[in-house]
């Protein structure tokens, strides 16, 4: 075995490769769902970057970066244009190229500081899935908050490794799948036959084990539900009158007849204008649900000291908000711009298309509806691991997660928000409402199976049951912690694997001297 592995490929035919591997790793996700083309993806960028310098490393990881990304969020250039998709693309792309370099040096580090067969095996897949899943919590919180969208692991909703996420979380998960195939590359390129033939027989092993069965969710009570999808216009872009969501909610809402629930529930941004300070919006909203005899939670923007914020109310009749929740990370560049004075410049008719500017709320995300805790989710909300601890330590018994994806269109977005909805719902061992003005709306369990769905652009409502969570599952409970664990096994690795990369590898080839 060589003290480190050279590169399998030539440059040109690795740029390639890494080319290739960004719609492989988009297929996985939906729309088209094809979960297993993942691991190929990823067998596809650590192949192009095994062996690397760093600068060609960097080369690869951000050419696959970026063929991943302009497909993965092309949904950003409906309203917006080629620009901002372009820029969100390369700039994720970057993290790409810098976790290229770092993976590109463990695989020519690890080897020289552990050159034995347990090192290539066991270290060297340990080093790499971690400091992957190290670029996506990087991509995932800086700057700004962070782009979480498009990790490897939410890919797999639909895929029989989706229950490990209750276990592991999503970060966890994205590791044991990067470490996989990072294992089953070392065995391929293994020299002893026999070795080769273990190692598959561990592999196949272990990918049964890895098909394990959800955490334990049991439920105790329901709580009846009702939520509404206008099918309204999106408001934002489309310069449609700004009653035109709540209309399309009303029209809908009223539909509803004969039906005893505990709550109504609509879409983020639902309710305007805000109900708060416009008094035709606070009235209709007390008629309905006095008419409901329900509490409404509804989706608005709300102005308070000259501030904006995306909000979600809890509105009773006769006593108007009991509580909200303000969305605590905007989106940057979407609902609000960062830096807009040293932005503006370099693109002034885009920046000046978002008008209004969000502020990050404070308040905690979990709402007492008649003594149901129910977490509340505002759009990209979901995407944010904190924020569904934060909801598991305020007791959460069931999730409202309102999105608006009339921005989007009929386009991969609404399908992949949703797959990380269900993600969410069997991490948190917890039944999650997804609502949207347009779709994709469902009511998922706690094992991730879907109780209820509304067909995407049509108008519709969903009444059901929904089981209240009491379980603790192993995510929630170590929550962020896995994701540092796993993150830090990779940089920790790396680090030493430095410190001892001046240590030779033995000689195999010369004999040992006789003992005397």
């Amino acid at each position: 075995m060589t003290p480190s592995p050279r590169a399998p490929l030539p440059l040109w035919l690795a740029v390639l490769l890494a080319a290739a591997a960004g719609p492989v790793l988009d297929a996985a996700f939906p729309d088209r769902d094809w979960w297993p083309l993942i691991f190929a993806g990823i067998a596809m960028v650590l192949l192009a970057l095994r062996g690397r310098r760093a600068g060609a490393a960097f080369l690869v990881g951000f050419v696959a970066g970026e063929s991943f990304y302009l497909v993965h969020v092309a949904w950003t250039a409906l309203y917006l244009g080629p620009v901002p998709w372009v820029a969100l693309s390369t700039f994720e792309a970057l993290f790409w190229g810098v976790g290229g370099i770092l993976i590109t040096l463990a695989y020519r580090w690890v080897p020289r500081a552990w050159p034995s067969l347990p090192g290539r095996l066991g270290l060297l897949p340990v080093v790499v899935a971690g400091l992957w899943v190290l670029r996506e919590f990087v991509t995932g919180t800086w700057p700004y908050g962070g782009f979480s969208w498009g990790r490897v692991a939410e890919s797999q909703s639909q895929s029989p490794l989706a229950p490990l996420v209750a276990w592991l979380g999503i970060s966890g998960l994205g590791f044991v799948m990067v470490w996989l195939v990072a294992l089953v590359i070392e065995l391929c390129f293994a020299v002893d036959a026999a070795v080769v033939w273990r190692g598959a027989v561990a592999v196949g092993a272990i990918a049964l084990v890895l098909v394990v069965p959800a955490w334990p969710t049991p439920t105790h009570g329901t709580t009846r539900i009702a939520a509404v999808q206008g099918n309204g216009p999106a408001g934002y872009f489309d310069n449609a009158p700004p009653t035109a969501v709540l209309n399309t909610q009303i029209a809908e809402t009223q539909k509803i007849e004969d039906e005893k629930v505990d709550m109504v529930v609509w879409p983020e941004g639902s309710a305007q204008p805000d109900p708060t300070r416009d008094p035709d919006t606070a009235a209709i909203l007390d008629a309905l649900s006095r008419r409901m005899d329900a509490p409404f939670i509804v989706g608005t923007i709300t102005e308070r000291g000259g501030r904006l914020f995306n909000t979600s109310l809890q509105w009773e009749a006769g006593k108007g908000v009991v509580d909200y929740y303000d969305k605590k990370h905007p989106v940057p560049f979407g609902e609000y711009v960062p830096d807009r004075s040293f932005w503006r410049p370099f693109a002034p008719s885009l920046i000046d298309l978002i008008g209004r500017d969000y502020t990050p709320g404070t308040r905690d995300n979990v709402f007492d509806v008649n003594g149901v805790r129910a977490g509340i989710s505002i759009c990209f909300d979901i995407v944010d691991d904190q924020l569904l601890t934060d909801m598991m330590q305020g007791g959460a018994q069931v999730i409202l997660a309102q999105t608006n994806n009339a921005d989007f269109g009929e386009t991969d977005e609404n399908q992949q928000q949703l797959a990380i909805a269900r993600l969410r719902a069997i991490e948190s061992g917890r039944a999650l409402v997804n609502i949207s003005t347009v779709g994709s709306s469902q009511i998922i369990a706690p094992d991730g199976s879907t109780i209820s769905e509304i067909p995407p652009f049509r108008p519709g409502h969903m009444v059901a049951d929904v089981p209240l969570g009491t379980t603790t599952t192993p995510a929630t409970l170590l929550s962020r912690g896995i994701e540092f664990l796993v993150a830090g096994l990779g940089l920790f690795g790396l680090l030493v694997a430095f410190g001892g990369r001046r240590n030779p590898a033995p000689d195999v080839r010369r004999p040992l001297p006789p003992v005397r």
